[in-house]
Formats: structure tokens, sequence, C-alpha cells
């Protein structure tokens, strides 16, 4: 047998490096946390090909002396930990062989001076042996280069991808990083173009439209609540302004930013009953818990946390989420399409062609498709007759009883009703624009809150028990994790029980789901917590049910409605909370402000 026998430092090195460095942004996401760490009020970072040839970190933070710089370098060494608590780490990170581990794989550089000394410190690594130990001229701060990464060992090197893909994960890096912090002013540069920079001491909500997207300065909600020991602070986008993937979706957690399964399932689930399931919400979302309620070790890069009461976690972010999205009453994101109002600028009538001598008193009188040319009769002036007999017949179209405070009625949010196209958009004025409302969209919004309201939500929770109980098999594992949640899909109206190591019985289902396949709904639900940790897919089925009830109690599109009917629908709508957006998540009205109007017309 082969003897046992201990590893040489560099490969130790290089194995810690498949851990550390799986790519350019797993070497980056090290050294600005790093830089986060010291203390730092301005970080820039420069980038090379994506970072395969040339990552660079400039900070202005403490710095560190010679021997710091030599210590650093070292396996397990680290500043993060002032004692053995490693479960109330404060810090971003304190993984003591980042530096060493990025020094065997790449040409590694650190500069540094403190504050307090007269000059700094130069230390190179290339792949692993220590090329450079000399003072350097820099100011106070740190500067660490990593170059050539991966470029002794090409067995890693060839499964990078291209330098732009590379280039885009560690732009998301420093972009979440950015977000974390909105008191460190930030740079980033490619190829020595600048690609992002923000200032520091900047205020949050201005900082996450910055970097996620400008539309949620507008088109989202603030969001500061408080539960016990646990704060909630961010941005989340209006259902209205949603995007086909989750990739715009920021959690942090302590400063730090996270994927963690909980926290996606808590977003989908406050965002259930008003968006489609293939759209996601744009948000970011920091979240303050104290550290001994959070383990942030269960990942190597740290960016899985497990809480110690994730049921508690869960529902403060939904009840945090659907009262400011509440709070925002009728808003909805709607700016109006430039391919629209660039078609109001078409002229829509082709020239006519100039009358030739003689024809004009013909085509006076000529047949035109609303109106049958007029029998000819011997008599003169019994033309102008007929067409007069025919134009005094024709309805002149129903008139409607205009509101006694008109004028006043403008100052409504969502205006005053003043016709209705197509049978299906009401036509309001507003005292800043003119206001087009789906009326299908609204008041299917309407009823589905006049459900809740009512109950609906509870009744439709009820059990229909089985006449036969029936037996899912499913693996042990799964069958664990519905073991944990009997209490909670009960609630949901769906009973279950362990019935062996790997099977559950089912005594009753919700009666709103009618003659559904038991088994798959089971496995659903077992696939759904493995998924998301919790049970969101039986909730959304019901929340679906529920919508669709919603769907076909509410007014259709082509139904024609008086004034007095479009009126109290759009004064129920500025009293209904999420009004603005259906249960789909589209938008319900659409708004075209007083200056577009004018600009329609040339006026400004």
């Amino acid at each position: 047998m082969p003897t046992i026998r201990r590893l040489p430092e560099h490969l130790v090195n290089r194995i810690a490096a498949g851990e550390v460095v799986e790519r350019p942004a797993s070497a980056l996401k090290e050294l600005v946390e790093n830089a986060i760490d010291a203390g730092s009020t301005e970080i820039t970072v420069r980038l090379a090909s994506g970072g395969l040839d040339m990552i660079e970190v400039t900070d202005d933070g403490c710095g560190m002396r010679p021997d710091e710089i030599a210590l650093a370098l070292e396996r397990h060494a680290t500043s993060k930990l002032p004692d053995e608590a490693i479960e109330l780490v404060t810090t971003l990170g304190f993984r003591g062989e980042a530096l060493p581990s990025i020094g065997s794989v790449a040409r590694l550089t650190i500069e540094s001076r403190p504050h307090d000394a007269s000059e700094g410190w130069k230390r190179v690594v290339d792949h692993g042996v220590v090329a450079v130990d000399s003072p350097a001229a820099l100011p106070p701060g740190t500067r660490i280069r990593v170059e050539d990464l991966f470029g002794k060992v090409p067995a890693r090197r060839k499964f990078l991808r291209s330098p732009r893909s590379e280039y885009a994960a560690c732009q998301d890096v420093v972009r979440r990083l950015a977000m974390a912090r909105p008191d460190i002013g930030f740079t980033l540069e490619h190829e020595g173009r600048r690609v992002l920079a923000v200032q520091p001491r900047e205020e949050l909500a201005s900082r996450v439209a910055r970097l996620v997207a400008r539309e949620l300065a507008d088109d989202g909600v603030l969001i500061d609540a408080e539960r016990g020991s646990a704060r909630l602070t961010g941005v989340a986008g209006l259902p209205t302004y949603n995007r086909g993937v989750a990739d715009h979706q920021y959690l942090f957690v302590n400063g730090r930013p996270v994927k963690d399964r909980l926290l996606v399932g808590a977003v989908r689930g406050a965002y259930s009953d008003m968006l489609a399931r293939d759209r996601h919400a744009v948000l970011a979302l920091f979240l303050e818990i104290p550290p001994e309620e959070v383990d942030v070790n269960v990942h190597p890069a740290k960016t899985e946390v497990r809480f110690r009461d994730p049921a508690f976690i869960r529902g403060f972010l939904v009840g945090a989420l659907r009262h400011a999205l509440e709070s925002a009453g009728q808003k909805s994101a709607q700016p109006p399409q430039a391919a629209a109002m660039n078609m109001w600028q078409v002229e829509p009538v082709a020239p006519e062609p100039a009358p030739a001598l003689g024809s004009l008193f013909a085509r006076q009188y000529a047949p035109t498709p609303s109106r049958p040319m007029a029998p000819r009769v011997a008599e003169a002036g019994a033309v102008w007759r007929s067409y007069e007999a025919e134009m005094m017949a024709e309805p002149s179209g129903r008139a409607e009883p205009a509101p006694e405070d008109a004028d006043e009625a403008v100052s409504y949010p969502l205006g005053v009703a003043r016709g209705q196209v197509a049978g299906t958009y009401i036509v309001a004025e507003a005292e800043d624009g003119l206001v087009i409302v789906d009326q299908h969209a609204a008041h299917e919004r309407l009823v589905l809150e006049r459900l809740k309201a009512a109950g609906a939500e509870e009744a439709m929770v009820r059990s229909q028990a089985l006449l036969l109980p029936e037996v899912v098999e499913l693996e042990e594992a799964a069958c664990d994790a519905l073991e944990d949640k009997i209490a909670e899909l009960a609630r949901y109206g769906l009973s279950l029980e362990r019935f062996g190591p790997s099977a559950m019985l089912v005594r009753a289902v919700p009666s709103v789901l009618g003659k559904s396949d038991v088994h798959a709904l089971v496995r659903d639900v077992a696939d759904d917590l493995a998924k998301n940790g919790d049970a969101l897919l039986l909730g959304e089925r019901l929340d679906l049910v529920l919508a669709t009830m919603a769907c076909h109690g509410s007014v259709r599109a082509g139904r024609s409605l008086s004034v007095a009917e479009m009126n109290a629908l759009l004064r129920e709508m500025e009293r209904t909370p999420r009004s603005g957006q259906c249960n789909h998540g589209r938008p319900t009205w659409v708004k075209l402000a007083n200056q577009d109007i004018e600009k329609l017309f040339g006026r400004k």
C-alpha cells in the first residue's frame, strides 16, 4: 500500500486555491473584502482581459507593516478574528489562506504603507516563490496586483471562460460589494476604461438605483422595517417593474452579499399573487441581525448562510415586503413606450391628390362608405332635402350627465373619467395629465383584494378528506423535509403523516384543488421544499385559484360602462392597495403627462 506522507507547502496552497480561487471574480472578491475590512473610504479596481491577465485593487485603508505583509502571506493567518469566537465574526471574511492561495497560482504583488509610516513596503510572490521584498513608494493604504492567473496551471486555465464572461462576473462582484457599503467610494476600470464610479457617503436608495437600474428611483418603494432584533432596509421594485430572470435580486445579510434559498423563497412568496410564475422582481434587500442568529461559515466563499430561526426570518421578510408594496397604493411602473410615443407624431392620413377642374361639385355629392348616395329625383333641391332627412334621422350619440364637481374631481390621483375607448380602456383627466385605465385588469385586482378581505383565503384552505388515504413513496430525505413541515402544510389544507422511512400518507388535500393528482402534488411540494426551503408551491397554487376566481368575476373587456361606473372604478382603485398592477404583474393604468402631450403637438 502507498505510504501516508505530508504534502509539500506549495501543493497544499494549490489545493486550497482550488477552493478559494475558482475564477478571477473569486480572487477579486477576496481582495475587495480585505480592502473594505481595512477601513477604506475609496477603493479602485483595475482589470485587464476580464481579470485573466491582471487584477489590481487599491485602497486607502489602514495599511500593513513589512512583517504584517509577510505574515499575511502565510496560511491560517488573519487579523479578522480577535478571539476564538468564530461564530461571532463581524467582518466580511477571515479566510487565512486567501492570499497565499492566490500567490500560489499567480504573480501576486502586495504594496502597503500604514498612515503613520514614512515609506511603504513591497513583496512579490511569483506562483509560490518570493521574488521581491523591498521598500516601495506609495500613498498610505494598500495596492494588491494579481497577474497571469493560473499561468503555470494550464489545466485550470483552460477551463476558464472568455474574457468577456469573466469580466461580467468581476463587475457583478464589485457591484454587489459597492451596494453593500454606500459609505465607501468604488471605481472600476477595465482595459483603461472607467465603467463604474460611485461616490462615498451616498444614500442607500440612490446607490442601489445607480448600480441596479435607474428606473428603481421611480418604480421602486423604500423598505425600512424592524421586528425584534432584526432590521430590513432596501429598495423593492413594483410588481409591474419585473424581469424574465432573477439576476437583479440582490440580497445582503449583515453587509455580506449572499445567495440564500430561504431569502429567495421569501421574496417569491411576497410577490406570489402579484407576478406571473415566469417573471421575477427587481430589488436589493439588506437584512441586519445579531451575529449569533446567523451562521456565515456554511459555505467556503460565505455566499450562503444558515439562520437560527428561519421561520421568523421568512415571515419578517414577507411581511415587510408586502407592507411596503401595499403602501405604494395604486402606484405603477408604466413609462410611455418610445415607439408608442413616436406613433403619435406620424400623420396617419395619406395626402389626397389635387382635385381636377369641374370635379369639385361632383365629389361633394359622391357616395361615402358611411352614407349611401341619395336617390336621384326630378325636383330641384330634392338632393339637399334627402340628405337633410338622413342626417336628422341619424343618432347623435349618447349624452351622459357630467359630474357637478368636475373641476374639483380633477384633483383625484387617477382623475375623473371622460370616456371609454374600444370598450376596454377608460380615459380620465387628471390634474397633471391623461390617465388610461385597463378596466378588466384593474377590476381583476379589486376583486382579488375583496376576496381576501372577505376571508376567501381562509375558506380556500379547507381540507377535503380522501375516501381512501393515498400512500406516496419518496426518498427518505424528502420525507424528512415533509415531516418537518406537516403543521405548516396542514394550514394550507394538506394533511400528511409519516408512513415508514420512505413514504408519506395523504389523508386530505385542499378542497379548492378539486380532483388533482395527489402523488404529483406531494412530489412537487417536496421538490419545492428542497429548492426553496419552504412550501411555496402549495400557497402559489391556492393563490392561482383565487386569482382565477377574481378574473372570472371581474368586468370583461368590451363591456360598455357609464361615466358613473367608470368614476366608481377609479375611486376604488385609489383606495385599494396594489391596484397599480393586475394579478399577473401587468400595469392597470398608464399616464401621459401634460408635458408629454405638449411635446406631441410641438408646444415644447
